[in-house]
């Protein structure tokens, strides 16, 4: 069953990764396949989280662009290098395919033959010189194996055309040569005695019991075929180890995880119409053949936590959103067909999972329980935000009973374990819970931190600014804003970069805001300051 990847927007807080390994868990006990990821890296209290409830931490994922393994390239589809050329044109063949890669007994990848260079080898080839196994020939000319002494035949092929003496007394025979030979028991008898390598027998040719008992002595290989000497000279050729066409033994190849926009753009250079698939080690998988491309399987995602592009994953328009689930305004996000879209007016994506588990009467188990509640507790300040409805109070007693905690202990504990700057850059506190938003093609970002003590940042407040500063001029961000709350006074500081001043003028109505001003009540960035600083692009 195909896997479905379930994650929150770029910047991971607690509701986002708890709501998707929630979701994963609802999503598998009811016979799907699905599993949660983060799409960057998580924060302090989310860990505290994970490891207190004993939750494994969601693998990072990169991106959902479209890459080679999603593609219904043509898997396992190569040739051992000893196989023939006969066996690899027909393989081709079969599968309508113009070329085939050559492996070797490991499966390694060593060249790729087309259709190009079997016509190359028709028009210029050498057919007199043999390479192969005794296996090889007797296959393809469909021939009776009376004699086998040697699995690799090698040397020049002779075809007995000439009267018998005259082929006799003109040519020279060896243990270097493979002779095609009728019912000509002299030349059969000078042949063995000159040791040669082997000889086919065409057209059935009837070969006495003392030249048998002779061949055995002299060890020499022979094949019966019923094709005539013709026919055995166009196929002998053909029976060749399918390596000695090789061409060149590093043509361009592809690992199954290359993106597919990069393949097309090399072969807009190259115009090929065959690629090897190799794997990381060079062992080969498959062909693509460029056509391939068009049959291509999208990756499965569910969001949670955001329904905008700008805070989603790399590659999110090359994937198949199945679902959304949400707790934000309605944002720029498009489907390529419907989808289900759970939407509420909530404090926590959490609480929507919470009543999913609920209409399809799955039990919630401890530390499922442990990750919803911690997701509420979090993104409602433990219940206290302007966000909370009656909703995530009903879910949050409901949760800490399965979970067995004190809400509110559990919760300040939580959030305090957020709150600390040790080992934290400038950057990190930033970016520790950041989203970006557009507004009428403008765009601005908001971060958000917890502290106890905003005295201690407040030291560095020009390195926070100049950190804002950096982060506007590089992304063209009219506004970025780092809202600190203070979970004791139940309200917010403001830093924002410099040139963003007019701006938050604006949005507080003031002729002069400064920064580090604290905002009472300012403890929700979807009720508080989203809002606010959307009138004010829009207008």
């Amino acid at each position: 069953m195909k896997k479905t990847y379930i994650f929150g927007h770029r910047k991971p807080d607690t509701d986002a990764v708890m709501s998707a390994i929630a979701l994963s868990y609802l999503k598998n006990k009811l016979g799907e396949n699905t599993e949660p990821r983060v799409l960057g890296s998580v924060n302090k209290e989310t860990k505290y989280v994970l490891n207190y409830f004993n939750l494994k931490e969601p693998r990072y994922l990169n991106d959902v662009k479209l890459q080679l393994k999603d593609v219904n390239y043509h898997k396992n589809f190569y040739i051992e290098e000893t196989s023939s050329i006969y066996d690899g044109y027909q393989a081709m063949l079969k599968e309508g395919l113009t070329g085939i890669p050559i492996v070797d007994n490991d499966k390694n990848f060593i060249g790729l033959i087309t259709i190009k260079d079997l016509s190359h080898m028709i028009i210029n080839g050498d057919f007199e010189d043999l390479n192969t196994s005794y296996d090889n020939i007797a296959k393809v000319l469909k021939g009776k194996k009376l004699l086998k002494f040697n699995e690799e035949i090698a040397g020049k092929i002779i075809a007995a055309t000439y009267k018998s003496v005259t082929f006799i007394e003109s040519v020279n025979l060896d243990n270097s040569n493979i002779l095609i030979v009728g019912d000509r028991d002299n030349i059969i008898e000078y042949a063995i005695n000159s040791k040669v390598k082997l000889i086919v027998l065409s057209n059935s040719a009837h070969i006495k019991e003392k030249h048998l008992k002779m061949a055995k002595e002299n060890k020499v290989n022979i094949i019966k075929t019923t094709y005539d000497s013709y026919h055995i000279a166009k196929l002998i050729s053909f029976t060749n180890y399918i390596k000695t066409m090789i061409r060149s033994y590093n043509p361009t190849r592809f690992e199954e995880t290359e993106f597919v926009d990069n393949i097309l753009e090399i072969n807009n250079k190259l115009k090929h119409t065959n690629y090897p698939v190799v794997n990381k080690k060079n062992k080969c998988l498959g062909l693509l053949r460029l056509t391939d491309l068009n049959d291509k399987k999208p990756k499965d995602v569910i969001l949670v936590d955001h329904n905008e592009r700008i805070q989603s994953i790399d590659g999110l328009e090359e994937a198949n959103i199945l679902e959304i689930i949400d707790h934000h305004n309605l944002g720029n996000l498009t489907t390529n067909s419907p989808i289900n879209f759970r939407n509420m007016s909530v404090g926590s994506t959490c609480t929507i999972v919470y009543s999913l588990f609920k209409e399809r009467n799955v039990n919630i188990p401890i530390y499922i329980a442990g990750a919803l509640i911690s997701g509420i507790l979090s993104d409602t300040l433990v219940l206290k935000s302007p966000t909370t409805t009656k909703l995530d109070i009903e879910a949050a007693k409901d949760l800490a009973n399965i979970a067995k905690i004190d809400y509110k202990k559990y919760g300040l504990d939580m959030l305090k374990s957020g709150t600390s700057l040790e080992n934290m850059s400038k950057e990190d506190v930033v970016y520790n819970d950041y989203k970006v938003y557009t507004v009428n093609e403008k765009h601005f970002s908001i971060g958000w931190f917890y502290t106890m003590n905003f005295d201690e940042m407040k030291k560095d407040l020009d390195k926070y600014i100049e950190v804002l500063d950096k982060t506007s001029e590089a992304n063209d961000y009219s506004l970025v804003a780092l809202y600190v709350t203070d979970i004791i006074k139940n309200g917010s500081y403001v830093i924002f970069n410099t040139k963003g001043k007019d701006i938050m003028n604006m949005i507080y109505n003031k002729s002069d805001f400064k920064e580090a001003t604290f905002i009472p009540n300012c403890v929700s960035r979807k009720k508080s300051v989203v809002p606010l600083i959307m009138e004010v692009f829009e207008n």
